[in-house]
């Protein structure tokens, strides 16, 4: 399981969306910011994956000295104990006509 760096030495948290649904009898975690996904035979399997890849992400971001870019890039504002997410002001399900091909 991958090292939790926000547990070593006091560093910065980072609080991300987790949306999880279901492809056959397999859970798929993602998280639309950080664009990041994993798998599990269950709920809370799915969830500790997607917290391990995305805690690898970090880690690898860091070690190519890119992390602070990467996650500005993602809309992520650093406060004073760790990173958070741009406010969300509405989250909406949008329909829209599919053109057919001719």
């Amino acid at each position: 399981m991958a090292r939790n760096a926000s547990k070593k030495l006091g560093a910065p948290d980072i609080s991300f969306t987790a949306q999880v649904w279901k492809e056959g009898a397999t859970f798929v975690a993602y998280s639309p910011e950080l664009d990041v996904a994993s798998c599990g035979h269950s709920l809370a399997k799915a969830r500790a994956a997607l917290q391990e890849a995305v805690g690898l992400f970090l880690e690898e971001c860091a070690r190519k000295g890119n992390l602070e870019a990467i996650l500005s890039e993602a809309g992520f504002e650093k406060h004073a104990r760790g990173y958070r997410p741009r406010r969300i002001l509405t989250r909406e399900k949008l329909k829209l006509a599919v053109p057919l091909a001719s």
